[in-house]
């Protein structure tokens, strides 16, 4: 594989790096990255250099992960350097790219070792808060051969979907969330409507939303623990639910990611505020494992997510940035300053619904009005 970027990787590159970043002169910046990623890396590197920041770009072997994981050592992986911690405190700036790339091994590993082997998350989000820091997680990691593969789609125009998705001015998704959240700030029931027979009224809990427009949100105590970092690419508004509110069934028409699981054709049904039934076309199997094991809130909804990004249409792995979009989560809204704190959090997306906030429409065929 190549790693000299394309044009598109540069222009991509340069949008997150003026826009959504806001890089300065004499910032320090660190760029994580995979085999598969190398291309977009180096083009952030350039771009940041450009800009007038200093860079240092870290290369995950795949090759080399998956040594150390069949040698049983998923804890070491699981426990950052301590030369990665002095990058981390001295940076202003930070750019990852999603990896291994190999998705079907993924797929087969036990969830512990995989849990080990992601054990830095916890203590880097502390640092990284501390410090501080802002930066993006850039999901063109998750377009891997196997997914591809999988799902029929080719590898090629699969990520050139998302580089162009990553072109977005984070200016005018929040331009396009500023509407829907003066509707959802003061709403207090949502009903979402769609010809293939969903029709689910949910209860908000009076948080305010949460607007991400694909910038990242340091030290600012409106939004989440994890949110000095902006999903690349972005343009989403998330709203806490009440709990206690749920009646109707929602079928999705877009794929669920989560990590290098997932669902597709998934139907949820909602009786007395609880989850009464869900069925799947592929992943209920995962879907029912991580519901058996999950605590109480598990079978409460948690929160919506409704997508800004219009370059982002039927793309895999951005089907909640959608323009459109409406994605219902199940379980855990706590990140939203909601009240349900289950293990458990899974979620389904509708495209092209009707969407109304006490009787009132706010999307009507994937358009906001």
């Amino acid at each position: 594989m190549s790693t000299t970027p394309s044009q598109l990787h540069r222009d991509a590159a340069r949008n997150i790096v003026t826009r959504c970043l806001k890089v300065r002169p004499g910032e320090n910046a660190v760029i994580e990255s995979w085999d598969h990623t190398l291309p977009f890396a180096v083009a952030m590197v350039d771009e940041i250099r450009r800009a007038g920041g200093r860079t240092l770009h870290i290369e995950e072997d795949e090759d080399a992960w998956w040594r150390a994981i069949d040698r049983r050592q998923s804890k070491l992986l699981g426990s950052a350097s301590g030369p990665e911690w002095a990058a981390l405190k001295a940076a202003d700036l930070y750019v990852h790219f999603w990896g291994p790339g190999d998705t079907d091994r993924i797929e087969k590993l036990p969830e512990r070792t995989f849990d080990e082997a992601i054990a830095w998350f916890a203590p880097w989000y502390d640092a990284a808060r501390k410090n501080g820091l802002r930066g993006a997680r850039v999901s063109l990691g998750f377009a891997t051969e196997g997914r591809a593969r999988q799902w029929g789609l080719n590898r090629a125009r699969w990520e050139e979907r998302i580089l162009r998705a990553c072109l977005t001015d984070p200016a005018d998704s929040a331009k396009r969330g500023a509407r829907l959240v003066r509707r959802l700030a003061r709403g207090k029931k949502v009903r979402i409507t769609h010809p293939n027979g969903t029709d689910l009224e949910v209860g908000l809990s009076g948080k305010p939303p949460r607007l991400q427009d694909g910038t990242p949100h340091p030290r600012d105590k409106r939004y989440g623990p994890s949110d000095m970092l902006s999903q690349i690419p972005g343009g989403r508004v998330d709203v806490a639910l009440d709990a206690r509110t749920a009646e109707g069934t929602i079928h999705a028409n877009r794929r669920t990611n989560i990590w290098w699981f997932w669902s597709d054709g998934g139907t949820l049904e909602f009786e007395g505020g609880k989850l009464r039934s869900f069925s799947f076309d592929h992943g209920g199997k995962d879907f029912a494992a991580q519901y058996r094991k999950g605590t109480a809130g598990r079978d409460r909804t948690g929160s919506l997510t409704f997508g800004l990004n219009p370059a982002a249409h039927d793309v895999p792995n951005l089907e909640s940035v959608e323009l459109g979009s409406t994605t219902l989560v199940v379980g855990r809204n706590q990140h939203l300053f909601g009240s349900n704190g289950s293990n458990f959090m899974n979620w389904v997306t509708l495209a092209g619904a009707e969407v109304a906030i006490d009787g009132s429409p706010v999307l009507r065929d994937g358009r906001i009005v």
